[in-house]
């Protein structure tokens, strides 16, 4: 057998089950299930089946089945792509200087240095990000303008963020924006998201960064109430929200801004908010960067389209086999379990006309905690699984 270790991500387990097929759209009964298998061997191992090797039919070794008549053949899986669409508020009180909290150097620049680093990663290659600023400069109380982000969806990494990051950096003090339309720019992702979608399928989520409460548009518009409500039908539209608040320095008379936002992600699919502290800019980075790289490996999908055979044969779902290959190039047959009641294991999305493979939440949870990871599908000559009825 072949032990694989499993990162456990620290955002919530709400937030990680998003990545593991349980958004609206992506969810299926009994992936929490626990019966029927083992809780983990030592170290947050587990065994996720057997480990393909010599002598077995394994991917495209080309072994004669049924006296010669046919071979195991096999086609390359891909998770299905993910699309993360950050909002970045660029107000004032992210470091204007005009309150002693407000401070440039503790706030903003260890929030943009993580920030650039994350969309610089070569670990962020396979995601998909776009990134909008708010308040805009002009009618920022208006979705439409938000729903053309200042970086349009690009692949990672990319120098294109760091650019726009300091492309926006204001320069003296009247340089800073004003408010926190925070209602506008969910409304003007969530529409940006809805226009892509229909032209690149995909798994999106949105990431909201911000240091405050919404303000400065039309106070019975521009509430946390209307925010909630925002990230509310854009996760039954299965776009969840995520939330990092970066908290004001710990300075005498510093105000709380951020506790309402856990209402935001709590609504977003995503349990609570990430809060960052500030007051150490060495600290604020380094927690601020362990956040978007927890949100980087909740986000990503753990459902994949079922791809054609490569002989153009008809297919069969009793015929098909899924390895997963990590990081090191070791290969491991998957199991597949509709009810996800074993560890290790895999199933379809609807059994009786299946057109996806989906990971269940512990294989999920180790393909996550693997930049490297490759998945394929075998299909083989004799049934090799039971599908339920």
């Amino acid at each position: 057998m072949k032990l694989l270790p499993v990162a456990m991500a620290v955002l919530s387990v709400a937030a990680v089950g998003l990545g593991c097929g349980s958004s609206p759209s992506e969810g299926g009964e009994g992936e929490g299930a626990s019966s029927g298998g083992s809780s983990g061997g030592e170290g947050g191992s587990f065994d996720i089946g057997g480990e393909i090797g010599p002598g077995s039919s394994g991917a495209g070794n080309g072994t004669p089945a049924g006296g010669g008549a046919c071979a195991t053949q096999t086609a390359a899986a891909s998770l299905q792509p993910v699309y993360l669409a950050f909002a970045f508020d660029v107000s004032g009180s992210m470091g204007k200087g005009d309150k002693k909290w407000h401070d440039k150097s503790l706030k903003w620049d260890p929030v943009v240095a993580a920030t650039q680093q994350f969309f610089a990663d070569p670990g962020s290659e396979g995601l998909t990000a776009s990134l909008t600023f708010f308040p805009a400069e002009d009618d920022k109380c208006s979705a439409e303008i938000y729903a053309t982000p200042d970086v349009p969806l690009t692949p990672l990494p990319s120098p294109a963020f760091g650019a726009a990051l300091d492309a926006i950096e204001p320069v003296t003090s009247s340089d800073w924006r004003g408010g926190t339309p925070t209602a506008w720019v969910m409304r003007g992702t969530s529409a940006l998201i809805e226009a892509q979608r229909q032209q690149n399928p995909g798994k999106y989520a949105i990431v909201l960064v911000t240091d405050g409460y919404p303000q400065g548009c039309d106070e019975a518009s521009d509430t946390i109430d209307a925010v909630v409500a925002d990230a509310q039908a854009a996760f039954a539209d299965s776009i969840p929200t995520y939330v990092i608040g970066v908290e004001n320095p710990p300075i005498e008379g510093a105000p709380d801004t951020l506790d309402d936002l856990h209402k935001i992600a709590a609504a977003g699919g995503t349990e609570g908010a990430v809060l960052i502290d500030t007051g150490d800019p060495s600290q604020t980075t380094a927690a601020f960067k362990a956040a978007i790289d927890r949100i980087r490996s909740a986000a990503v999908s753990c459902t994949m389209a079922i791809p054609l055979p490569p002989d153009g044969s008809s297919f069969d779902k009793e015929k098909v086999r899924v390895v997963y290959t990590d990081g090191a190039n070791a290969a491991t047959e998957l199991v597949y379990d509709q009810s996800c009641a074993t560890e290790g294991a895999w199933r379809y999305d609807e059994p009786a006309s299946p057109t996806q493979i989906v990971l269940c939440v512990d294989t999920c949870t180790a393909v996550q905690a693997d930049v490297a990871a490759e998945l394929s599908v075998d299909f083989t000559c004799e049934s090799v699984i039971e599908v339920p009825l």
